[in-house]
């Protein structure tokens, strides 16, 4: 009888271990991200159990967890969550980042780990977190962790030679994933950016090294991108083969004294033979009037005979 109770006292164990092991993570909206591991579907929902993976689509993902709070996997990142055992309070949580971003807010234990391909945060004490975490393909990683009653943060590398607290409210940039090159006054955000242009994600872009010139250029189309020398400028276009049509190809000046000289000139070039005729109005000019035609010998005979006649009183 002692036996059996023994016995049957380990398997109630081990199905609690197994229901327990089993508890819910968290759910995602399946048109939000692509999830991987074990999980469970219901109402257009991945209910994440245990490990999974959640790889946010073009846009954010938001993972509500069981244990309160939510995780914001911004565009095209990755995260994996992993959910440990515990008998007393929420179930703490291991969040690995590949790449990408991500921005958490939970009620944070000390139990609770953060990852990333080169460095490990744990939680110094129980508190509010609200943690943006950003790592780019070259190891940069970004960390800010917000509130000014956020618990400390101790960060270590993968091999343990090195070692920093983040202080709530601090705001800092591992360059190359190393907590020996640090900047502790770094400025740029370190969660989700802004929602992108069409067509060009910039999630993507600041995973990749940050394109700067594609982003402005998509955010900042002609003529403000072509002013600051972040797009090309368009070239001439040419007219249809076989269509003829002229250039003028002149440098134009202002004088404010409104000298004449400063006036474009006309092209040098002699216009195309086919090319059709351009009408100008020109100014009203007096009209000259007409050459008289050269007199004849015969009317210089007559008008003399007529003088001489007048002269002498006849007629």
């Amino acid at each position: 009888m002692v036996k059996m109770k023994l016995q049957l006292a380990l398997l109630f164990a081990v199905l609690c271990g197994a229901a327990q092991a089993q508890q819910p993570i968290g759910n995602v909206a399946v048109q939000d991200a692509t999830v991987a591991g074990e999980l469970t579907v219901n109402n257009g929902r991945a209910v994440l159990v245990a490990n999974t993976t959640v790889t946010a689509k073009d846009h954010t993902a938001d993972v509500t967890l069981n244990r309160g709070g939510s995780i914001h996997v911004c565009a095209t990142s990755g995260l994996h969550i992993t959910a440990g055992k515990s008998t007393t309070g929420p179930a703490p949580l291991m969040l690995s980042l590949d790449r990408g971003a991500i921005e958490v807010q939970m009620a944070a234990t000390t139990s609770d780990v953060i990852m990333t391909p080169d460095l490990r945060f744990g939680i110094a004490s129980n508190g509010p977190l609200d943690l943006m975490l950003r790592v780019t393909s070259n190891g940069d990683t970004c960390v800010e962790n917000r509130g000014a009653n956020a618990p400390i943060l101790t960060g270590s590398d993968a091999f343990g030679e090195a070692s920093y607290n983040l202080r709530p409210g601090q705001h800092v940039l591992f360059e190359h994933g190393s907590l020996k090159e640090v900047v502790d006054n770094e400025s740029s955000p370190c969660g989700c950016p802004p929602a992108p242009a069409p067509g060009l994600s910039l999630a993507d872009a600041a995973i990749k090294g940050g394109n700067t010139k594609q982003v402005v250029e998509a955010q900042h189309p002609f003529p403000a991108a072509i002013s600051n020398g972040l797009a090309p400028a368009a070239s001439v276009p040419q007219a249809p083969q076989g269509v003829v049509h002229a250039q003028v190809d002149t440098t134009l000046n202002y004088d404010a004294n409104g000298n004449n000289s400063s006036a474009p000139q006309p092209p040098s070039e002699p216009a195309e033979a086919n090319a059709p005729a351009t009408v100008q109005a020109a100014s009203p000019v007096a009209a000259e009037p007409p050459t008289p035609a050269p007199q004849h010998h015969s009317d210089v005979g007559h008008w003399i005979g007529h003088f001489f006649k007048r002269l002498f009183g006849r007629g």
